[in-house]
């Protein structure tokens, strides 16, 4: 066996020593609030991000099914050669207007949009500014640019703006202010209001990630842009397809006309990755139409949250204070971590454990997200069960 090979056995195998390995579970039916696993049949659904019900809604996969006999399969092309068709250009054209933005560009992924964004519109004269929480796909994406990189604690407006002082101080060109919308891990709310307000002191840029946010946050689902009233103050927008918006795949970039434009020109993952799949645009079309049809799901969700989080804080659980659906549980040992997610799992709730390098190391967590598809009982039974597993492990 090659030394680099047998490396990474050595690694797994201590994984495996330690009980720290953990493998897919197989969900055999459609994503719902109540699926069956491979081990367990009928077990409610506590961490998908299927924030409003509809990775299953029957109107969304007969627009997929409609899809296919108007657009084909696939297009065997990146968007440029011979990959667009008058459907991305609709699906673009909605979500600029949903959101409130001049223009948009569709890419596979949201982490491509964060992989394909900096490097475009920033050079090493520039300054990309980040707050410490943010996903891994922004991390990577500043990693690819050649941009100085500053770093604050999270939502901490102080060293925000002590970070865009010495951006100046350097002789920084083009300075982007980046931040989650909503920290994946912890469900905290951006204090966008905070971050706008210092952007336009310093003459930065806005860019915010809100993939937990679009569809579901602020009044009718425009996301943390219109929960912390800033709508037409973020300069760049990035967001997901793949989780409360109909939960496939997709991302998206929203922003001026003429960043848009450039990114067409100078975005890797655009250029180099193939286009979207029409049944998923023709989807997402859909989405786009149902939210603003019924706020319904957005009442729903939040009544669910509300809920659930008073359930926690009665039963003494550790959680993360937000108005989000991500309630983190702490549990900080990701040993006990793994066997909660496990015996939970027996009683018929289906839940994770979230260890390093996921979080940090001794943030060890179980992550519930809740959605608007979960009825009453399914969060009383799952805050029954919590509470059961809180006594036996102590945490």
């Amino acid at each position: 066996m090659k030394s680099g090979i047998k490396k990474i056995q050595d690694e797994v195998q201590a994984m495996k020593d330690q009980g720290l390995l953990t493998e897919e579970r197989v969900i055999t039916v459609p994503q719902s609030n109540h699926i069956d696993t491979t081990k367990m049949k009928n077990v409610i659904n506590m961490c998908a991000n299927n924030y409003l019900g509809l990775a299953n809604n029957p109107r969304i996969i007969e627009a997929a099914k409609a899809s296919y006999a108007k657009w084909g399969y696939g297009l065997s092309s990146v968007r440029f050669i011979c990959g667009t068709q008058q459907v991305h250009k609709d699906l673009e054209k909605a979500l600029a207007k949903f959101f409130g933005f001049e223009d948009a560009i569709l890419y596979s992924s949201c982490f491509d949009a964060n992989g394909g964004l900096f490097g475009s519109i920033t050079t090493a004269e520039d300054a990309i500014i980040s707050d410490e929480l943010n996903h891994a796909s922004i991390i990577d994406g500043v990693r690819l640019s050649k941009a100085k990189r500053y770093r604050y604690k999270n939502n901490n407006m102080e060293e925000l703006e002590n970070c865009l002082k010495q951006a100046d101080a350097d002789g920084c060109k083009v300075k982007v202010i980046a931040t989650d919308g909503v920290f994946s891990m912890d469900g905290i709310i951006a204090n966008l209001k905070g971050i706008c307000d210092l952007a336009e002191k310093y003459d930065a840029l806005v860019m915010v990630d809100d993939s937990h946010a679009s569809g579901f946050v602020g009044e009718t689902g425009r996301g943390t842009q219109e929960y912390c009233g800033v709508m037409g103050r973020v300069d760049i927008l990035t967001s997901t397809l793949g989780k409360a918006m109909g939960g496939a795949s997709g991302g998206f970039t929203l922003s001026k006309k003429c960043v848009i434009d450039y990114l067409r020109q100078k975005s890797r993952p655009y250029l180099f990755s193939n286009t979207l799949a029409p049944a998923m645009a023709s989807a997402s079309l859909e989405v786009l139409k149902l939210l603003d049809e019924d706020h319904s799901r957005l009442k729903t969700l939040q009544e669910n949250t509300k809920f659930f989080r008073e359930g926690c804080k009665k039963l003494g659980l550790d959680i993360i204070d937000s108005v989000h659906p991500i309630v983190p549980i702490m549990v900080y040992d990701p040993l006990k971590a793994i066997k909660v997610s496990n015996e939970m799992l027996e009683k018929g709730v289906y839940c994770v454990a979230f260890k390093y390098p996921v979080v940090p190391k001794g943030k060890d967590r179980i992550r519930v997200q809740i959605s608007a598809a979960h009825s009453r009982e399914d969060l009383e039974y799952a805050l029954k069960c919590f509470g059961e597993m809180k006594q036996k492990y102590e945490f």
